[in-house]
């Protein structure tokens, strides 16, 4: 084999190589697509818990007097023996 026959075959299985390549991912991205928008039509894609507990127009409720307190008193508790150590 001759210098030009060797360099002749290296650049057919360079572009060859760099085919198979460019198929492989092009197939993938069709693939990643497709099945993208299968799951979008099938409404895979919704969270379970969003579509069992729809989100109420007032989520934004005071909290107890109670528990107001509560955590004033240990917020309180926590800054005097901050101030001690």
């Amino acid at each position: 084999m001759t210098i030009i026959e060797m360099l002749e075959q290296s650049a057919l299985l360079t572009v060859l190589g760099m085919a198979v390549v460019f198929a492989f991912l092009w197939f993938m991205i069709i693939s990643v697509n497709a099945t993208a928008k299968l799951v979008h039509k099938m409404g895979w894609d919704k969270d379970v818990q969003e579509s069992k507990n729809p989100p109420s127009g007032n989520t934004s409720r005071p909290a107890a007097p109670e528990i107001t307190a509560a955590i004033t008193a240990a917020v309180t508790e926590y800054r005097e023996k901050e101030r001690r150590e």
